[in-house]
């Protein structure tokens, strides 16, 4: 699945210990606005619109899959890309 040269991205806030996102935004600085008004803990990470992770990883070469187990629907469904861009923030702020 070839990707288009100019991705569109978001970024998705995930609080801690949570099973899913709690917001999606279109920019950074108004992601971290938000997380910081409320004092969130959690990740915000970027991800590409329009495309699974998973595929988008491997198109990227950010990932490749070395075992059988890494090209399975359940491996795939919970694909999360340590190489995409994210902040970890506790209470609010973003920690370095």
């Amino acid at each position: 699945m070839p990707m288009d040269k100019e991705t569109d991205f978001v970024w998705v806030f995930n609080g801690e210990r949570s099973s899913f996102p709690s917001g999606v935004f279109a920019c950074l600085s108004t992601a971290e606005a938000w997380i910081l008004h409320h004092h969130l803990s959690g990740v915000l990470t970027q991800f590409p619109v329009g495309a699974g992770a998973y595929d988008y990883a491997i198109e990227a070469g950010l990932f490749s899959p070395r075992k059988e187990a890494q090209r399975t629907p359940g491996f795939i469904g919970k694909f999360g890309c340590a190489s995409f861009e994210h902040h970890h923030y506790e209470a609010g702020t973003a920690i370095v």
